[in-house]
């Protein structure tokens, strides 16, 4: 049995106090566990929100949610140090073109020995985004209009609002600035919205911060491979021979599992996963911990023994 102590210095270890926003690049080097974590302290004096801190670290809601849970992710926090979630596990899939883990709600943009990680916001309960395809990027539109469907516009007549046939292209269209359409009804947009970057906001498409879209669009070309995968759980074993598992609660698949926010979703093992828990090597009682706090971080499954 490993020591509590040994484990809490690991963690300690991988924690990179910072007050600068981190970048969201990160080399190919042969690793799949990527980057580094930071800690951000709030001012005492200040009115911080997570959702201040998700965005200068390129992060959606949902990761500070996960790696902060004793922390209101609503009402500011002042003079705490927050968890930054800013390494990760890489998915397990072709590391090729956009990757889009619903799951963990970030986008992965493969580019020569790189790779830019970017938090997004995906489809609500119902309107749901794919959770698992392979497309492309069809086309680009800088000035994207937005027409909502007949469904849409009645939805939102039944609460009081009535939206034009057309949305014309500006800062007040929801689809933002600059819009790539991937597939034949689906795209990767920005937004006229300050939040929903890390939420089921959205009605089917991905949704990302306007700066962040700004910068994908303009280096992604069109015919670039997107794949839509839904894995909460990522696990990996480094060519060092550490293990790591990185676990976010899975999507809700019913109205009831999205109701109750204190319950966990289950999971439905694959195959795969099931075969790599009975690794040996692996620390049981760390990956049972694990699966239960679903902390969105990589936790080191075999640390040295004492």
């Amino acid at each position: 049995m490993f020591k509590k102590l040994s484990l809490l210095s690991v963690v300690l270890s991988t924690l990179t106090l910072s007050t600068a926003n981190a970048t969201n690049v990160y080399p190919l080097n042969g690793n799949n566990v990527v980057g580094e974590e930071h800690v951000y302290k709030t001012d005492p004096n200040g009115t911080t929100t997570l959702e201040y801190v998700a965005a200068e670290y390129h992060l959606g809601l949902s990761n500070m949610i996960e790696a902060n849970p004793n922390v209101d992710p609503i009402v500011p926090t002042k003079g705490v140090s927050l968890i930054v979630p800013t390494k990760l596990i890489l998915p397990r899939t072709v590391h090729e073109g956009i990757v889009i883990n619903s799951a963990e709600m970030r986008l992965y943009y493969f580019r020569g020995n790189t790779v830019e990680v970017y938090p997004v916001g995906i489809g609500q309960l119902g309107k749901d985004t794919p959770l698992r395809w392979v497309t492309k990027v069809e086309r680009k539109k800088a000035g994207p209009t937005w027409t909502p469907t007949a469904k849409m516009r009645a939805e939102y007549a039944a609460q009081g609002e009535y939206l034009p046939a057309v949305v014309p292209a500006g800062p007040d269209n929801p689809m933002g600035l600059y819009a790539m359409y991937i597939g034949k009804l689906y795209a990767i947009h920005g937004t006229n919205a300050d939040f929903g970057i890390g939420l089921r906001v959205s009605h089917g498409c991905v949704r990302l911060r306007n700066n962040d879209n700004e910068e994908l669009f303009h280096k992604v070309a069109v015919g670039t491979r997107v794949e839509f995968i839904n894995e909460p759980i990522k696990y990996s074993k480094e060519p060092n021979g550490d293990i790591y598992i990185e676990v976010h609660q899975p999507l809700s698949r019913t109205l009831s599992e999205f109701e109750d926010v204190d319950a966990n979703v289950p999971f439905n093992f694959t195959q795969d996963q099931l075969e790599f828990f009975e690794d040996p090597n692996i620390d049981k009682e760390i990956l049972e911990r694990a699966l239960k706090e679903r902390s969105g971080r990589p936790v080191l499954l075999n640390p040295p023994k004492i």
